[in-house]
């Protein structure tokens, strides 16, 4: 069954239809993780969202290079050239390397992105590793006259690159714009135009993380990494470039404007963006304080949550709402995706108690006729998973009227409802049934338990001891589980 996929390209502000530029090859990058402190729900929506993204492409045929940064130097505030680097100052803090800090934090959103059933990249990179490649980038941009040396630092020159090409093609904002922004911030200093932002910085005394390079000891601006590693991996022109709304100016922006000045053209086709996770009506984030880590949420040690929410709980809620729309953060929002999760994951067990009929009702026939196609147009309308999660209730509502005698179905509608809703809830949503996890992991300790009991009753048997024997026999009898003697040992099963 061919799909037609159409998502948002933020570039051209319209919903295009997916068409890779060496199909059925896709170069997917999205931005990733600044690593200087624990990950929160604001770094758990694009991980959601470009993974729902991953995987549908995936399941449709696509073979995807999926790459996803790690940004572990040089993230600086505002334009990247103003202010302390995170990493770095960490460290001095702490009186640890940087790359202590990095590796630490680097763990803990590996940890939380697996708890959160994210499936890992296919690369990830990270900027220190790439310190050769954005020294690359800023010479050819330099060479190209779309850069200038100042004091050991190099700086893009907006003016320059507006005057053949268009700064602000993404935002949507004007050079003009841009200036009466950037001057809010003190001083023109070394550059030409305040709005001017940094390539390469020289360090400061203080400044530990530096490396070598034509122009200073220093380290790059912010914007570099991700042009620079997009291409190596990618190459010069590729799909899908990801990241939260947040990132659209001035990040996003100034690597547009770094790979034509680079190159002449830019690299990608296709620019999606995930809105923000708010709290307050205000983006939740370090820079405000007003954030809740993810461990928070697992441990329900935060003051604003009543209880610990499971990581599928979390995912859940984020994937209740279009990944373009915003979701403002609440407690009672969290109970109510924990009652939602919870249905769902009840309606699919339930699926194994359903005794079938000869045929189906007219309602459960066409549910069940229709489900599949549902839920392929939703994800193939620009990944509507709110929507497909709304189908999936419904199918859900309709399990329960055939349970409870209400409705009923035939083995192959049955068969194809079962194969529909592990499809979309588990493999394309990547939900996870945590409660039957840990049923499963009960029954594989009762079993070793088991076994070793056995074991023992083996042992008695050998030595003659007939009476310990026998109890052992008879009390596991009692608990529900049948002991049978064969010429190889003993086996068991348990009576539900």
């Amino acid at each position: 069954m061919e799909q037609t996929l159409l998502i948002y390209n933020t570039l051209t502000r319209q919903k295009e239809r997916f068409q890779p530029l060496q199909a059925p090859n896709v170069g997917m990058y999205v931005c990733g993780p600044t690593v200087y402190g624990d990950p929160h729900l604001g770094h758990a929506r694009p991980a959601i969202t470009f993974d729902i993204l991953f995987r549908y492409l995936k399941h449709l045929g696509y073979k995807v290079r999926y790459v996803r940064n790690i940004t572990d130097v040089g993230h600086l505030e505002h334009d990247a050239d103003e202010g302390e680097d995170k990493v770095s100052k960490k460290a001095r803090l702490e009186q640890l390397e940087p790359m202590e800090v990095a590796q630490f934090y680097t763990n803990r959103y590996h940890k939380a992105m697996e708890a959160l059933n994210v499936l890992p990249p296919s690369i990830e990179p990270h900027a220190t590793g790439h310190i050769i490649e954005q020294q690359q980038l800023v010479r050819q941009i330099l060479d190209n006259g779309f850069a200038y040396e100042s004091n050991g630092s190099i700086y893009f020159d907006i003016e320059a690159y507006n005057r053949k090409h268009h700064y602000g093609i993404l935002s949507g904002r004007s050079i003009e714009n841009t200036k009466d922004a950037s001057r809010e911030l003190a001083g023109v200093g070394e550059k030409h135009n305040q709005a001017d932002f940094a390539l390469w910085k020289k360090a400061e005394p203080e400044h530990i993380m530096r490396w070598p390079s034509p122009w200073s000891e220093g380290f790059p601006g912010w914007h570099c990494e991700c042009t620079a590693m997009g291409r190596k991996y990618l190459g010069a022109h590729f799909d899908i470039h990801g990241g939260g709304m947040d990132l659209i100016f001035p990040h996003h922006e100034c690597e547009i404007a770094q790979a034509v000045a680079s190159q002449g053209e830019p690299m990608v086709k296709y620019w999606m963006h995930n809105n923000m996770i708010t709290i307050n009506g205000q983006k939740m984030g370090k820079s405000l304080n007003n954030f809740i880590t993810l461990e928070q949420f697992f441990k329900g040690e935060h003051e604003s949550l009543t209880q610990a929410f499971s990581p599928m709980t979390i995912r859940f809620f984020i994937l209740m709402a279009h990944y373009r729309s915003t979701v403002d953060f609440s407690n009672d929002a969290l109970i109510a995706s924990q009652k939602g999760l919870e249905k769902l994951m009840n309606g699919i067990a339930c699926l194994d108690r359903i005794q079938t009929s000869n045929e189906c009702d007219a309602e459960t026939k066409q549910l069940v006729e229709s489900l599949r196609q549902r839920c392929y147009d939703a994800m193939n309308d620009d990944l509507a998973t709110q929507l497909v999660i709304s189908y999936l209730f419904e199918a859900c509502s309709q399990v329960n009227k055939i349970v409870d005698g209400k409705a009923t179905i035939c083995a192959g509608c049955l068969k194809e409802l079962t194969e529909v809703m592990h499809l979309f809830a588990f493999d394309i949503l990547g939900l996870r049934d945590d409660h039957a996890a840990n049923n499963d992991a009960r029954e594989e300790a009762y079993g070793k338990v088991v076994d070793m009991v056995l074991d023992l009753r083996s042992k008695a048997k050998a030595a003659k001891d007939w009476t310990t024997s026998d109890k052992i026999r008879d009390e596991l009898a009692a608990l529900g589980f049948e002991v049978k003697d064969t010429k190889d040992g003993a086996t068991w099963k348990l009576n539900k």
